[in-house]
């Protein structure tokens, strides 16, 4: 896919990935509406592409809200062009547990239904032209499990395979989807689960740190770039999660009772 010139909506860009991405697309000659419920951040990411170089416009908005989608993509329009790219990347880790009715609301609606809005927006419009490019920011939740958090592997999941069914569907439309799962990230989504007062959130960070290293937020970006260029569907920053989901598929059991043995093992600590 050819980058330059071309117009993209990030979604929870006002920090960590989204803010990484906005900035590596920006850098490639993309115009960026960037999106993130915290206007002081979204404002302060389009600041800095601007004085890089890059263009860049800011709007508070809720990912999962359609309301919102409808004016990222109006404001895109109004200040560039129509939409080329959508990076649907605001996520929350939810609550740890099984949480409540409430608790998987929230979650589904933030890291699942947000997506699909969004795709139903901006899709119809890139079918009629015969060309779109939709990422999906999961994690490798969404290819092994989440330990501690029911509600974020199983919304991980969910998006994954929304992801894979946009692939699917619209490809042959000139529609490419990139779905992104990276293990451990320094973000700010991983900082406030390292420091939350409940054991299942600290069990969870704990699992994610210990698995794989953590990496930048900026490594994440340079690889679902390259991924877009190359109109690679999977984005795997973690090199390890490719053998690790490998040997999940390979014997499911033996997975399961391996997950339960490192549960176990960090319980002890």
């Amino acid at each position: 896919m050819e980058l330059d010139g071309k117009v993209a909506i990030v979604t929870g860009a006002g920090s960590g990935i989204g803010a990484a991405i906005a900035d590596g697309l920006a850098q490639r000659g993309v115009r960026v509406v960037v999106g993130d419920l915290d206007e002081q951040n979204a404002h302060a990411t389009a600041e800095a592409i601007r004085s890089a170089g890059g263009q860049a416009v800011a709007l508070r908005a809720d990912a999962a809200d359609v309301v919102d989608i409808e004016g990222m993509i109006t404001l895109a329009s109004r200040e560039f062009d129509p939409v080329d790219i959508y990076v649907a990347n605001a996520g929350v880790m939810g609550a740890p547990g099984l949480g409540s009715e409430a608790d998987w609301d929230v979650i589904l609606d933030v890291n699942l239904r947000a997506h699909i809005r969004a795709a139903r927006l901006v899709v119809p419009h890139w079918q009629s032209r015969g060309s779109g490019y939709f990422v999906a920011v999961a994690s490798a939740a969404g290819l092994l499990t989440q330990l501690g958090a029911a509600g974020y592997a199983v919304s991980k999941h969910a998006a994954v395979g929304f992801a894979e069914w946009l692939a699917i569907t619209y490809g042959d439309d000139g529609i490419g989807v990139s779905c992104v799962c990276p293990l451990g990230v320094e973000t700010p989504l991983l900082q406030a689960v390292r420091s939350t007062d409940d054991p299942d959130g600290r069990l969870g960070a704990s699992s994610v740190e210990q698995s794989a290293s953590v990496i930048s937020a900026a490594d994440v970006a340079t690889a679902t770039i390259d991924a877009m260029l190359a109109d690679r569907f999977m984005v795997l920053p973690h090199a390890e999660l490719l053998g690790m989901y490998r040997h999940k598929g390979g014997d499911y059991d033996r997975w399961i009772s391996g997950m339960r043995r490192y549960q176990r093992t960090l319980r002890a600590f």
